[in-house]
């Protein structure tokens, strides 16, 4: 009251606002609904009629009032700003702040200089995500402040992931039954948070039970309507309860209102006259005396400076409509709804804040956040934080006293949150209950949903109790692998080896040596080699389709050819020194026929059968390996998977066991044409070397398995040129006495005297 009186004395003592109009008011008591309505008719009474009189048509309606500040409960201002609203009349609560009143199709001349509670709800929000309070408790006051904010709280928390384990209104009443009995439901509720949104009068009989229950170590917070209240700060025993934090509106600095106060009682002491500006009623009014009054709260002067601002928004409105920018205002009649439109429109400074109203009657100010502090005999409130609504933006100090052990921030949760990795099982009716299982390999779980373990992406892999999906590596044998160039190393070694070879071969074609070993068909064996170790070319670098069809078959069909030259090989000497005796037509049709060639020909267009077969039916190609390695993608062919693989060596197998039977054949022929040491050496170092090829294929799968495949490959080779032609080649080269006829023909007589001698 004091503040409106202040303020409107000094609009008419000022000479710039409205210099030639002088503001009048009239004060209502609105303690009950009846004095409240009467209140909002006697406003809309006509301005030269003594009784209430009014009129359908509000244009040309010339009312007793222009304006209203108040009232200050929610539950009064729906009621006012209903009527009024009818007849746009403007106005400006300082104290009303449920969220309802912002809707201007049903209130559309209501503004108001106290934040919205929308507003208020989002900033205990913002408390209860900071401090991570999900599993909490709810009251508010049996009346339209109250009832309102508890149910937007519930709608906002539930909509962010926090449960409300109870929520309950706490009546205005002496029977305390209720009161107790939801005090109990919080406490086996097992909340550590309970939020109370309510008037002051409701809160402090809430607390005065709390007290008396012996509810200790909780968190409180309080709504801006009691969080700055002095009286139930003062309630004995209530530091007990345990932390108490609350939103009160912003702290203003307004010297005058008590500079204005105290000489107000001055005037009325100096007229002698006791209840001078008091109302009659008041019998406390004659002992009043300047030592009665106590300086104001801060808090208490942000309240008074919601009415100061709220009658400066008034005047700002009329020095508009009436044009006084120039010193003189316009005398002429002023509707209500005309001041309206420039209600809607005020904007200007007082006290360094700003004034004016947003498209829902709100103003632009925030919230401050208030901490409840016992340190000192009197209980004072700590701003700790800020909340602004322009920038949206929960600000608080870091240092905060709690009234906890260890002075660490109080818990309030149903269950712990899981560990990386886990996902959530619902254990009740709230989703803040659960249980915390493991997330298995290719799975993840995150904040996007975090009951079900996902599946990780195709190109994806993660381990168990993963958050977050890895990409898979890419992995085949690159030519710049270590073990690549060792082995590309190898084979060049190889090619120049059986290069040479062929060239020493060439040269003696014609000598016993090399006509023993089988003549140009050493150069054919030596070209299949040649062609064999070509093939390891293709195992490295990214596979291709061209790679994948071409180096196996081509390996198999060169080797094949090498095999059955071995075999003809083999077969011939036995022929000639037992067949030919014992069998002389099948040795003649053999030799007239050239059954050699013809032999090596069949043999290996059986492989090359098997080959053209292998690839119509299911062709080798580059396939991607995602089971192996999780971590990985292998890029590999086909071809070890199919059943063509494993014939081609089969097939291959079966002439190198052709080989031992004929090599066993002749174990007893001269030594110079007894090739049964070396061609199993060779063979068995074949055998030897795929058989480690497909254990370690059993095994191990990673992308080396490529270069145990060319392993395999050259090992084979080299035992064919080591086993084969190496003693050939060194006799060439180092014992050319031995690479006579004489020699052999001696070898031959000593070999015939013999099987005579044995016969």
């Amino acid at each position: 009251m004091q503040a409106m009186r202040l303020a409107i004395e000094e609009i008419n003592n000022s000479g710039s606002l409205l210099p030639n109009i002088t503001l009048g008011y009239e004060l209502y008591d609105t303690c009950s609904d009846s004095a409240n309505l009467y209140g909002t008719l006697k406003i809309l009474s006509q301005k030269t009629a003594p009784y209430i009189k009014m009129k359908n048509n509000f244009t040309d309606y010339e009312m007793k009032t222009i304006a209203l500040v108040g009232p200050s409960s929610s539950s009064f201002a729906f009621v006012t700003a209903s009527i009024l609203g009818t007849f746009l009349v403007p106005q400006i609560s300082y104290s009303a702040s449920n969220e309802l009143l912002s809707r201007k199709q049903i209130y559309p001349s209501y503004f108001r200089t106290i934040p919205s509670d929308k507003l208020q709800v989002e900033v205990i929000l913002n408390l209860l995500q900071r401090f991570n309070w999900t599993w909490i408790a709810i009251v508010g006051s049996d009346d339209d402040y109250g009832r309102q904010g508890l149910q937007d709280l519930y709608s906002l928390a539930t909509n962010n992931g926090i449960c409300v384990a109870y929520q309950g209104l706490i009546p205005y009443s002496t029977d305390r039954t209720s009161v107790k009995n939801m005090i109990a439901n919080i406490v086996q509720a097992r909340v550590k948070l309970t939020v109370v949104f309510s008037v002051y009068f409701n809160a402090r009989i809430f607390f005065e039970e709390v007290v008396n229950a012996n509810v200790t170590d909780y968190v409180w917070i309080g709504s801006e309507s009691w969080s700055t209240d002095s009286k139930i700060a003062g309630l004995p025993n209530i530091k007990s309860i345990g932390s108490i934090l609350g939103v009160a509106v912003g702290q203003v600095s307004f010297p005058k209102l008590v500079d204005f106060e105290i000489n107000y009682v001055k005037s009325v002491k100096a007229t002698n006259s006791s209840c001078y500006g008091c109302n009659q009623m008041c019998q406390e009014c004659q002992s009043f005396t300047l030592q009665n009054m106590s300086t104001p709260s801060q808090f208490a002067m942000s309240a008074s400076f919601n009415v100061y601002s709220a009658v400066y928004a008034i005047a700002s409105s009329l020095h508009e409509l009436l044009d006084c920018k120039s010193g003189q205002c316009r005398n002429e009649t002023v509707y209500p709804w005309q001041l309206l439109e420039y209600v809607k429109k005020v904007n200007f400074t007082l006290y360094n804040q700003s004034i004016y109203f947003d498209s829902n009657g709100d103003p632009a100010t925030g919230y401050d956040i208030v901490m409840w502090s016992w340190s000192d005999v009197t209980p004072t409130f700590k701003v700790i934080g800020s909340y602004s609504k322009i920038a949206g933006r929960l600000q608080l100090n870091k240092d905060l006293k709690w009234y906890s052990k260890d002075n660490s921030v109080p818990e309030s949760i149903c269950s712990k949150e899981c560990s990386k990795g886990e996902r959530r099982v619902q254990t009740g009716s709230h989703s803040c209950c659960f249980d915390c299982i493991t997330c298995p390999k290719m799975t993840f779980v995150n904040i996007s949903d975090l009951y079900t373990c996902q599946p990780c992406g195709f190109h994806q892999w993660s381990p168990m109790k993963s958050d977050i999906c890895y990409s898979r590596s890419i992995e085949y044998l690159s030519w710049t692998d270590p073990l690549s160039v060792v082995l590309l190393s190898i084979v060049t070694l190889l090619l120049i080896l059986i290069a040479a070879i062929s060239i020493i071969f060439l040269l003696n074609l014609n000598t016993p040596v090399v006509k023993s070993a089988g003549g140009k068909m050493c150069l054919l064996m030596l070209c299949a080699l040649a062609c064999s170790c070509c093939t390891v070319y293709c195992y490295f670098g990214r596979p291709g389709v061209v790679t994948c069809m071409v180096r196996q078959p081509v390996f198999s069909i060169s080797f094949t050819i090498c095999f059955s030259c071995i075999v003809v090989h083999a077969f011939q000497i036995v022929c000639i020194f037992k067949m030919a005796t014992h069998m002389p037509k099948v040795y003649d049709m053999w030799v007239k026929r050239n059954g050699s060639d013809i032999f090596i020909v069949v043999s290996s267009l059986g492989q090359v059968l098997i080959c053209v077969i292998w690839i119509v039916l299911k062709q080798p190609s580059p396939i991607e390996d995602y089971d192996t390695f999780p971590e990985q993608i292998i890029l590999k062919c086909s071809e070890t998977t199919s059943v063509g693989f494993v014939a081609q060596i089969v097939y291959i197998g079966l002439l190198s066991m052709l080989c031992f039977a004929f090599c066993y054949m002749g174990k007893d022929l001269p030594d110079n044409y007894n090739e049964a040491k070396c061609i199993s050496f060779s063979l068995l170092v074949y055998f030897f070397s795929w058989i480690a090829f497909f254990t370690t294929y059993i095994i191990y799968q990673g992308k080396y398995i490529a270069a145990v495949n060319v392993a395999a490959i050259l090992v084979s080779v080299m035992g064919i040129l080591i086993g084969y032609f190496t003693p050939k080649f060194y006799v060439i080269l180092f014992r050319p006495e031995l690479n006579t006829t004489e020699h052999f023909q001696t070898a031959i007589q000593n070999y015939t005297k013999k099987q005579s001698a044995a016969d």
